[in-house]
C-alpha cells in the first residue's frame, strides 16, 4: 500500500465506509484519489466490494499497532534561555499544564502506556512521572556533550512500532493513534527557514539545500518494525563514530536526498515546538515559567515591562563558566549573565563586584548596568560591530598585548588575591575524595609544586591581574568613526598577583606551542624580556595548566566536558615543568 491507501484505509477502519466524497474530506485526497486508492484496496483484498475490511486488513492493523512511545528530554534547551535555567524544556506550562504531561495524556488516550522518558539536565524534575504516569526514565550520561542521536541510542532495544517525540512540543491535536499503517516524520504545512526538508507531490521528505529552508520541523515520528530494525543498526554504527557526537537522531533517517520515512503534514497552529522564550510568550502569554528571576531582574534593572519591552532573546554562548543571552529592551540590546552549574563553588561573587567597582568608568571592561554581588547575575550593554581577538592573529596579539600591559601598569589594587597554587588545591577537594582521572597525577602536582620556589623568588609587584586575560575575553569594539577599542571582559577571576600570570592563561587557552609563547612574550615585552622572567612565566604555564585541568575535573563531575581543552591543559603542566627544568640546566 501506498500512503494515500493507507489513509483511506485507515479511516475505513475507524469510521466505517460512509461514500468516497466523505473519505476525500477526511483524509484531505482528492476525489480521484479516494477512488483510484479504493479500487487498490479492494484488488489487493484489504476491503471486499462492500467497503468492509478483510481479515488481510486486520492482520495488518494487528501488525502495525504502535506499542510504546519513546519521550526525549535530555537535553539543556540552550535556546529557552532564561527560563532553562530554572525548569527543563519538557515541563515548560502551557495553559498551566507540563509540555511532557500533555504528550503523555494524548498518548494514554491511544492506549500507549510503555513510554521512555530519555532524562539528563535537571533529571531529578522528572522523577514524579514515575509514579503520576508509570513511566520508566531512562538516565542519559552524556547528554552534556551529545545530542539526541545519543539519547535515542539507549533505547533502541525498545525500538519496534513506536513514537518518538521531542519533550518541547505542544500539539493542539492529539497527533498519535491506535492504528498505524506506515511509518512517518511530521513537519507542518508552514515554512521554516532552517528547517532542511520539504513535503515532495509524493509526500516524500526531500533535503532542501542550505539556507533555502522547507516544511517546519516537529520531530515526532513513527516507526514501524521494518524501519526501526534499520534505525537500530544505523544509530548503533554512528554512536561510534566522534563525528556524530552533535547531530540529531533524524541524521539516521536519512538516504541519499531524502527521509526513508513518508511525510505527516500538520496544521502548523495545531502543532507547535517550542524552542524559545518568545515562542511560550505567543502561545501562552500567562505561561507560569515566562517570570523568572532573570526576567524580573530585567524588568527592574531597565525599568521594563516584559510583554512589551523585552524582545528578541536568544543565546549568545554556552561559557565554560556561565551562560549568556543577549535580549533587547526599548530598541537597545544588552547581555545578561546567569552563573552555571557549580559556579557558587568556584566564583567569589563578592571580590567580582570589587574588582568592577575599581575598574568601572576607565574603559577597561564591558559597560555594566547591573552586578548582583551574591548571585552573580550581570547585564552589560551590548557592542553591535565587536569581535573577539584572534589568537593567530599576529597584529590581534600584539594589539592584546600592548593593551593588557596598559592595564598592569595602572597598577590597580583589590582587597583579595587570587592564590594559584591555594585554588590547585580547592578544586581538588571539590573532587570529594576521588582519585585524578589522570594516573601520574600525584606526580605531575609534585613537579609543578617545585617550581612555586623559583616564582617567589622572581615573581613581580603584585597589581590587579584578570587571570582569565584569554583571547575570548579580548574585545575589539569599533567606534562610530571606524577606530576600535580593545576592552576586557569576565573578571570573575580577577585579583592581586603577578601580572605576568595573565601572559600565561593567554598562552594556555589558545593552546600555544613553543615558539608561539616566546613570540606572546616578546609581544608584551617590546622592549626585551629577561631570561629570569621568561623562564617565570614557563612556570606559571606549567601550575595554571595543572589548575584548569584540575577545574575541568570537577566540571566533569558536574556532567560539562570540555574536551581537548582539558587534555592539553594537564600537558601544559607536564611538558613546561620539563622546558623549566632544561632551561635552569
Amino acid at each position: 500500500m501506498n500512503k494515500q491507501e493507507s489513509d483511506i484505509l485507515n479511516r475505513i477502519y475507524e469510521e466505517g465506509f460512509v461514500n468516497q466524497r466523505a473519505l476525500a474530506e477526511s483524509t484531505g485526497h482528492s476525489l480521484g484519489v479516494v477512488n483510484r486508492s479504493i479500487k487498490n484496496l479492494i484488488d489487493m483484498g484489504y476491503i471486499d466490494e462492500d467497503m468492509k475490511l478483510t481479515a488481510k486488513a486486520q492482520a495488518e492493523f494487528k501488525a502495525n499497532t504502535p506499542k510504546n512511545a519513546i519521550i526525549l528530554a535530555a537535553g539543556y534547551g540552550m535556546r529557552m534561555v532564561p527560563i532553562n535555567t530554572e525548569v527543563p524544556k519538557g515541563l515548560l506550562e502551557v495553559d498551566g499544564e507540563p509540555l511532557i504531561e500533555r504528550t503523555i495524556k494524548q498518548l494514554h488516550e491511544v492506549g500507549i502506556r510503555n513510554i521512555y522518558v530519555v532524562v539528563g539536565y535537571m533529571k531529578e524534575h522528572y522523577e514524579y512521572l514515575i509514579d503520576e504516569y508509570g513511566v520508566e526514565l531512562v538516565v542519559s550520561e552524556e547528554y552534556a556533550h551529545k545530542n539526541n542521536l545519543h539519547s535515542v541510542k539507549l533505547v533502541l532495544d525498545k525500538l519496534s512500532n513506536s513514537y518518538i517525540i521531542p519533550c518541547d512540543i505542544w500539539c493542539g491535536i492529539n497527533p498519535f493513534s491506535r492504528n498505524e499503517l506506515y511509518s512517518w516524520y511530521m513537519v507542518t504545512d508552514m515554512m521554516d527557514k532552517d528547517s532542511t526538508v520539504r513535503v515532495s507531490r509524493k509526500m516524500e521528505l526531500v533535503t532542501t539545500t542550505a539556507g533555502t529552508g522547507g516544511n517546519a520541523m516537529i520531530g515526532i515520528a513513527y516507526l514501524k518494525e521494518e524501519q526501526a530494525d534499520v534505525i537500530r543498526k544505523r544509530i548503533t554504527a554512528m554512536a561510534c563514530n566522534p563525528y556524530y557526537d552533535g547531530v540529531f537522531w533524524e541524521e539516521a533517517l536519512l538516504e541519499k536526498d531524502r527521509m526513508m520515512l513518508l511525510a505527516k503534514v500538520v496544521p502548523g497552529e495545531k502543532v507547535v515546538e517550542i524552542n524559545t522564550y518568545e515562542q511560550l510568550r505567543e502561545l501562552d502569554s500567562g505561561s507560569n515559567q515566562l517570570k523568572t528571576e532573570a526576567i524580573n531582574i530585567i524588568e527592574k534593572a531597565l525599568q521594563a515591562e516584559s510583554s512589551k519591552d523585552i524582545r528578541d532573546i536568544r543565546l549568545l554562548k554556552k561559557g565554560m563558566t556561565n551562560r549568556s543571552f543577549i535580549f533587547n529592551c526599548k530598541n537597545k540590546d544588552y547581555i545578561m549573565r546567569i552563573p552555571g552549574e557549580g559556579t557558587e563553588q568556584l566564583i567569589n561573587r563578592q571580590e567580582e563586584a570589587a574588582v568592577y567597582e575599581v575598574i568601572k568608568d576607565r574603559e577597561i571592561c564591558d559597560d555594566i548596568i547591573y552586578i548582583n554581588p551574591d548571585n552573580g547575575y550581570k547585564i552589560t550593554k551590548f557592542w553591535h560591530n565587536a569581535r573577539n581577538c584572534d589568537a593567530l592573529n599576529e597584529e590581534d596579539v600584539r594589539r592584546c598585548m600592548a593593551r593588557l600591559r596598559r592595564f598592569h601598569e595602572q597598577k590597580l589594587s583589590v582587597k583579595h588575591r587570587f592564590d594559584i597554587f591555594g585554588q590547585i588545591d580547592f578544586y581538588e577537594s571539590l573532587w570529594e575524595g576521588k582519585p585524578s582521572v589522570y594516573r601520574d597525577y600525584k606526580k605531575t602536582k609534585a613537579q609543578v609544586l617545585e617550581l612555586k620556589e623559583y616564582i617567589e623568588k622572581h615573581k613581580c609587584e603584585e597589581v590587579l591581574t584578570h587571570i582569565d586575560a584569554v583571547p575570548d575575553n579580548f574585545i575589539f569594539v569599533t567606534n562610530e568613526d571606524g577606530s576600535e577599542d580593545i576592552r576586557l571582559i569576565d573578571w570573575e577571576y580577577a585579583g592581586m598577583q603577578d601580572p605576568h600570570v595573565d601572559i600565561a592563561m593567554f598562552c594556555i587557552y589558545s593552546m600555544y606551542n613553543r615558539e608561539q609563547v616566546d613570540a606572546l612574550i616578546d609581544a608584551y615585552f617590546t622592549e626585551g624580556c629577561d631570561k629570569e622572567i621568561r623562564i617565570k612565566i614557563y612556570c606559571y604555564i606549567a601550575a595554571c595548566g595543572l589548575l584548569w585541568s584540575n577545574w575541568c575535573e570537577y566540571k566533569r563531575e558536574l556532567g560539562i566536558e570540555f574536551g581537548e581543552y582539558s587534555l592539553r591543559q594537564y600537558r601544559f603542566a607536564k611538558d613546561y615543568y620539563k622546558i623549566v627544568k632544561e632551561e635552569l640546566e
